[in-house]
């Protein structure tokens, strides 16, 4: 069936409108009134930013399938936050996070691993007919794509999809659940994150290191704080966009080149220009971190980035169609049930090692969301810490493809009990 056009299709008026809401939801969440302070006490700022833009896609005001947005702020904001954000980063404060961080990932992908095929055992049990699917249209060729994107990203997602021969139709159902599933988990952690205490007591987990990364950053930036000129925007801008542009023309020769003389190194993603403007972007921020440009950082280089980063997440919020789940309820169960066994392991894990919310929700993201979403929940804790959300999500590229490929075949096992 064809998409409908929404309302509003020229991403000049969209944009605006998406600046409009941001600019709305800091002005009230800053606001001296006790009935907007009470308000924002309950409901985190951020979350305003990502689900006020899927409201209007829902009702058809706005769409992300019909808008460029999403794709220029991935590849051009996404990019340059990543830069200036890692301005300024402490890389051995991060080393000195220790293992738990990798800990968390790896069971976050393990719990994408065994949710997917126990999410289907369950409903199997409940709903037979879900089993029913012939040939391109078994269930579980569609499931295994949503493993792909899950644990890797849209690479390792058109990898299941051309290994286990899902029909086209099953395959755009299935894009839907993994949109609508994976947004909804991204809008409870982004409530969560403004409140990780609670969750950190009740595991009694050590943050101290976290906190102690997020206090020399800090302190840091308070030490070389001054009110930025426009040469200095102007050098912080040329510098983000500078190295975003350096990024997308390596990308642009290397992920080709690999392609087509690699094809082996496709599995870990290497053949992807997104992941390589990813990788590089985060390098060259943390190149320069050992320079004195990290002294931009007194100008505002992480305000500028994190302005950025909000602007990505209103164009993640307007792909979001909540009425989706009314299309297939089936198919949304099993992705909702999914998430639920990935969530459940995950704190599971980190109930045993004491691991702090931080790496169950950066963790949980960098495998679900990967590098577009993973810096962002990481920066709702503080934006110190967006670094640690991106280095997090590169591992979902290398380990994404075997990972789905294990939840494909087990996936197909359950559907053939």
């Amino acid at each position: 069936m064809e998409e409908q056009a929404p309302l509003l299709t020229n991403d000049a008026v969209v944009f605006g409108i998406l600046m409009l809401i941001l600019a709305l939801v800091f002005a009230t969440s800053n606001s001296k009134n006790p009935s907007w302070q009470k308000f924002y006490r309950v409901v985190p700022s951020i979350l305003l930013c990502y689900f006020i833009p899927a409201v209007l896609n829902s009702f058809g005001l706005i769409s992300g399938e019909f808008s460029n947005l999403y794709f220029m702020a991935s590849r051009y904001l996404l990019p340059a936050s990543l830069v200036l954000l890692t301005l300024s980063i402490d890389f051995k404060g991060i080393i000195k996070l220790g293992p738990k961080a990798l800990i968390m990932f790896l069971a976050g992908s393990l719990g994408i691993i065994l949710g997917g095929p126990m999410a289907l055992f369950v409903i199997s049990w409940v709903y037979p007919e879900i089993l029913g699917g012939v040939g391109p249209d078994e269930v579980w060729r569609g499931l295994s794509t949503i493993a792909g994107s899950w644990i890797g990203g849209g690479a390792n997602q058109t990898a299941m999809l051309e290994i286990f021969g899902a029909s086209p139709s099953l395959f755009s159902q299935m894009i839907a659940v993994d949109v609508l599933v994976a947004n909804v988990w991204m809008a409870v952690l982004l409530y969560w994150a403004a409140k990780p205490g609670v969750i950190d007591k009740l595991f009694k987990a050590d943050s101290s290191a976290i906190h102690e990364l997020q206090d020399k950053v800090e302190k840091y930036r308070e030490g070389i704080l001054k009110i930025p000129s426009t040469s200095d925007t102007m050098r912080i801008l040329g510098v983000g966009f500078g190295v975003t542009a350096l990024a997308h023309f390596i990308a642009d020769n290397i992920a080709p080149f690999i392609g087509e003389n690699y094809p082996q190194l496709s599995q870990y993603s290497l053949d992807s220009t997104f992941f390589w403007i990813v990788v590089i972007a985060t390098t060259g921020g943390l190149i320069l971190s050992f320079t004195r440009a990290r002294e931009m950082e007194g100008a505002g280089a992480s305000r500028l980035g994190s302005v950025m980063l909000y602007v990505l997440v209103a164009t993640i919020g307007m792909q979001m169609d909540l009425m989706a789940i009314f299309d297939n309820p089936i198919l949304f169960l099993i992705g909702i049930i999914w998430m639920f066994f990935h969530v459940i392991i995950m704190l599971i894990v980190a109930y045993f090692i004491k691991a702090p919310f931080f790496f169950v929700a950066v963790g949980s993201q960098a495998n679900v969301g990967g590098a577009a979403s993973a810096p962002i929940v990481a920066s709702a804790f503080n934006p110190a810490l967006a670094p640690v959300g991106v280095l997090m999500a590169v591992l979902g590229y290398a380990v994404g493809t075997y990972g789905a490929l294990l939840c494909g075949y087990l996936l197909q096992w359950i559907h053939n009990l």
